[in-house]
């Protein structure tokens, strides 16, 4: 608008003038602007980008390289171009990088009719999570830089990263449970060391059941009957809400939950018992604008952006988001259990929409009953120790592992447990005593002192 301004004002000033020389100046004027303005809006339309990369999840520390192949599809060669491959801003400059690149994403290049040019780089993955890469921007313009236009080309590439899996030496998170509290859903295992009564010999029953000394008293063929095993399975509940996690301790705490969230979960796993995953974090898969990415079509193609401000930011991740529903992978048996939840935990992102207690009383009805509730936790309000007793209360048996606590947290958070009944309260701090997990639960003496703390 500000040319067009120029140019009746430059023609007005001829008209007064007479003066034919500054006439033709304006219309010279006039002429690139026109001529700059169709330039740019045919060569930002002729370029286009095809993106090659492998996004089969991959392990922390592992690389992807990322090629991507920019054609200029029209007739026209393209003084300049730049090109610029997005990679997620929250990742490269988290105060502790996530994700680190090696090889140039940005490149000026200029492009004659139909051909192409490559660009690649490596990206290596830091730390788990689910990362975008792509799409790619686009800025071109005529040669005297009087107008510019960005455009944003190729679909993204998601690659999802998996959380570290810490060995359990040994499991033995099958709490303390009152005789007759709750009646196991499934008697899918027995406990050989406990006899629970002898019944008579059934056609197919194994030699080892057998009670000889029964046998020989009354004459006739007796069978032990053992009682269920006290390993059920476990549900793991993770806290995954911002207040929970102060930046001077992240992302160190928040990884450390989750790596202990999934370790738990192989373990179980791999004693082929029904495990589950509920947290009350967001799915950093609902960031995505799915709308925006699936409008490029029909309104980039048409209207390229006028800035490269506008342009990058409509394909960024959202920063926020409304949904505030829980993430669940129900409590079940079977060999894809674990991997689901594990994909779980690596899109896992905090947020503030549920808090640890309305999570809990939220997902209760869905847990069975016979599956040990652990709870991984970075701190114990009072509202959750209340939730976690009522859980109890409710007839689960429940085991909280605290994550990242210094002394005083300890001890505040263990009265507020004890206060609940719930005695089973464990600590980790470091990855090394997550792998001593089985063996680091609180000294029977602790609630002595732990009780007397106030719960306010």
């Amino acid at each position: 608008m500000i040319w067009l301004f120029a140019f009746a004002l430059l023609v007005g000033a001829a008209l007064a003038l007479k003066a034919g020389l500054v006439a033709f100046a304006g219309y010279v004027v006039l002429g690139v602007y026109l001529l700059s303005r169709w330039l740019a809006r045919k060569w930002v339309h002729a370029l286009e980008a095809e993106r090659t990369c492998d996004n089969a999840p991959r392990e922390i520390g592992e690389s992807a390289e990322v090629r991507v192949t920019v054609t200029n599809t029209g007739a026209l060669p393209v003084a300049w171009v730049l090109l610029e491959d997005l990679v997620p801003d929250f990742a490269l400059k988290a105060r502790t990088p996530k994700i680190t690149v090696k090889g140039k994403r940005v490149h000026v290049v200029s492009l004659r009719g139909k051909q192409t040019k490559i660009i690649k780089y490596t990206v290596t993955f830091q730390t788990r999570g689910y990362y975008p890469l792509g799409p790619t921007l686009l800025e071109t313009g005529d040669v005297f830089g009087l107008h510019r236009r960005h455009r944003v080309v190729g679909k993204p590439v998601y690659v999802m990263v998996y959380p570290k899996v810490v060995p359990l030496p040994k499991y033995d998170f099958a709490s303390e449970r009152p005789i007759g509290e709750v009646r196991l859903q499934n008697r899918l295992f027995e406990d050989p060391t406990r006899t629970a009564g002898v019944r008579e010999y059934v056609l197919g029953d194994p030699m080892q059941r057998v009670h000889w000394k029964v046998t020989a008293r009354t004459g006739v063929l007796h069978c032990r009957i053992y009682e269920p095993t006290t390993l059920a399975g476990a549900t793991v509940l993770v806290d995954f809400h911002t207040d929970g996690y102060h930046k001077r301790g992240e992302p160190f705490r928040s990884e450390l939950v989750v790596t202990a969230a999934c370790s738990i979960a192989y373990a179980v796993s791999a004693l082929n018992q029904q495990i589950g995953f509920a947290s009350n974090g967001r799915d950093a898969a609902d960031r995505i604008r799915e709308e925006a990415l699936a409008a490029e079509g029909a309104e980039v193609q048409a209207e390229g952006h006028a800035t490269r401000e506008e342009a990058r930011s409509r394909f960024e991740l959202a920063e926020t988001t409304d949904r505030v529903r829980p993430v669940v992978v129900e409590t079940r048996r079977g060999f894809d259990q674990f991997q689901k939840i594990r994909e779980c935990l690596a899109r896992l992102e905090l947020s503030d929409a549920l808090t640890f207690a309305q999570l809990a009383l939220e997902h209760a009805p869905r847990m069975p009953r016979d599956a040990t509730v652990i709870a991984v936790l970075p701190q114990v309000s009072a509202e959750t120790a209340v939730a976690l007793g009522t859980l109890r209360r409710q007839g689960f048996a429940v085991t909280a592992i605290l994550i990242g606590l210094d002394e005083n947290d300890k001890l505040l958070a263990h009265g507020r447990l004890v206060a609940e009944r719930v005695r089973d309260v464990r600590y980790v701090n470091s990855e090394e005593e997550l792998a001593h997990l089985g063996s680091n639960a609180a000294a029977p003496g602790a609630a002595a002192y732990a009780v007397d703390i106030p719960l306010a």
